[in-house]
C-alpha cells in the first residue's frame, strides 16, 4: 500500500501506476496512454480555452526564423 499523502503529493490519485525496478530501487509512475485525453484537449482548444497550446502553435514570426 502507498500512503495517501504520498499519492497526493506525487499526483497519482486515481491513476493507473506502472512499476519498474531500477538500479536505485523501485520507480513508480502513472501509465501514460497514447492519445489519453486527446478529445478533451481538442474540444478545449477549439473553444479557445487552452492558451498554453496557443503559445506552442507555429505563427508567422516563426516562419522567418525557421530553416527550410
Amino acid at each position: 500500500r502507498i500512503p495517501k499523502p504520498i499519492i497526493k503529493q506525487a499526483d497519482l490519485e486515481g491513476k493507473e501506476i506502472e512499476f519498474e525496478v531500477v538500479e536505485e530501487g523501485l520507480l513508480l509512475r502513472p501509465v501514460k496512454r497514447n492519445r489519453q485525453n486527446w478529445e478533451k484537449d481538442i474540444v478545449s482548444k477549439l473553444q479557445g480555452k487552452d492558451e498554453a497550446l496557443d503559445d506552442e502553435m507555429l505563427n508567422d514570426s516563426d516562419l522567418d526564423t525557421w530553416e527550410w
